[in-house]
């Protein structure tokens, strides 16, 4: 009914999320993102959604950008450590 409410597209991304639909949850937090760049828990959910798309690279940064603005919530620097380690993993791998 009221497509342009963030509370309504947080909740839609949100039950996409939960329900697996990663992508599909990724487009609706960056719609949150972009109009609202300060919104800390857009940026976590699109991280947190990115990284289960098989994206860590996208997760990293959004999730540096969650963890930045809001250090003090530790669901935000462990996600992002998570990714990071997931990255360094790779790397690893790469380099072998």
């Amino acid at each position: 009914a009221e497509p342009q409410s963030r509370s309504v597209r947080e909740a839609l991304a949100r039950a996409q999320f939960d329900t697996g639909r990663y992508a599909e949850a990724a487009d609706n937090f960056r719609v949150i993102v972009e109009a609202s760049p300060s919104d800390d828990y857009a940026h976590f959910g699109l991280g947190l959604a990115l990284a289960r798309t098989g994206d860590p690279e996208g997760a990293a940064e959004y999730l540096a950008l969650a963890a930045a603005m809001r250090p003090d919530r530790k669901e935000y620097t462990d996600a992002l450590r998570q990714v990071r380690a997931t990255l360094e993993a790779r790397k690893r791998t790469a380099e072998s």
